[in-house]
């Protein structure tokens, strides 16, 4: 939990959107399926989100913890901007508990225990501008829960031209999801798996929130997404669970929905599992397309299908 000192040290405390106050002092936050209950001089399960003087404040608002120029490839986006650069930016922070994060260095940390820089959301475009970005993706870490800076970045980014991607979890309540995926572009969604086991025990969600806001992309936004699933060995790369999502996301989102395929390697707290075989994205990408979908890719691996390495 974050403490009031902690607090103490952020002199420009940005008062968050999608909470409500609660008897004694708490509040709750709704921004994502998690309703964090946070007492005061605390934070809540994502640590950027605090409770001071009764009042919600984002700790991530305008304090990227890292900044990076990337392929629109590397989000996975294969059929958005295509062969464009994209201005990339995080903040610390998660509102899953992933126990294979390959961001853990900041997702993982709070706010005090990164190293940041100030950067007013109307300043991202004119770097990204600076370095030739048609775009700017929300990234590394789960955007969502600095949503505030989101929409106040493509409000900015809008004015100048630039297109705006989240690069995000799904883990998003419906009170939240228009607010902030209204002023987006394009998306690519993580689902992580195929089984309400696998998101309990090794992300600390689960599965139903993410299936809901791919419905809500695909049926109620002209947002441009893609999905992006990592299989790790003996956990979600079972053949008939890769049947099952290939054929959820036919049914529900339709052929044309790009799936990619990436692969796995050890980190944090996932040591003991090996590197993902190119033959299971091999194989995964074969019953994808023959499920029905259209748009299929590896990633992480050099292969002919292969999205970015």
């Amino acid at each position: 939990m974050q403490d009031l000192k902690i607090l103490q040290n952020h002199t420009e405390l940005h008062e968050a959107r999608w909470w409500e106050p609660e008897p004694n002092g708490r509040v709750h936050c709704y921004l994502c399926p998690r309703h964090c209950h946070i007492g005061e001089g605390q934070g809540g399960f994502c640590f950027i989100r605090v409770n001071q003087g009764g009042k919600l404040y984002s700790l991530g608002y305008a304090s990227p913890a890292a900044l990076q120029i990337d392929p629109i490839e590397k989000k996975p986006l294969n059929h958005f901007l295509p062969g464009t650069k994209v201005f990339s930016l995080g903040t610390a922070g998660c509102n899953m508990g992933c126990f294979f994060c390959q961001n853990w260095d900041i997702s993982k940390s709070r706010s005090d225990q990164v190293h940041s820089t100030h950067i007013p959301p109307e300043d991202v475009p004119q770097l990204a501008l600076h370095y030739g970005c048609p775009s700017i993706a929300f990234t590394y870490n789960e955007p969502t829960i600095w949503g505030e800076y989101v929409v106040d970045i493509c409000r900015a980014a809008r004015e100048r031209g630039l297109r705006t991607v989240m690069v995000s979890n799904g883990y998003i309540t419906r009170e939240a999801f228009h607010d902030i995926y209204d002023h987006v572009d394009a998306a690519n969604i993580d689902l992580k798996a195929f089984t309400e086991n696998f998101y309990g025990k090794t992300t600390l969600t689960h599965l139903q929130p993410v299936l809901e806001t791919l419905q809500w992309l695909k049926n109620e936004t002209n947002v441009w997404f893609e999905i992006t699933n990592l299989m790790i060995p003996t956990l979600n790369d079972d053949p008939g669970e890769t049947r099952r999502l290939a054929e959820w996301i036919l049914e529900h989102l339709g052929p044309d929905v790009p799936l990619h395929f990436t692969a796995f390697h050890p980190d944090f707290k996932l040591q003991d599992k090996p590197r993902t075989p190119p033959e299971t994205l091999h194989r995964a990408r074969s019953i994808a397309r023959e499920v029905g979908l259209h748009y299929v890719y590896e990633g992480n691996i050099f292969s002919d299908g292969a999205s970015y390495i």
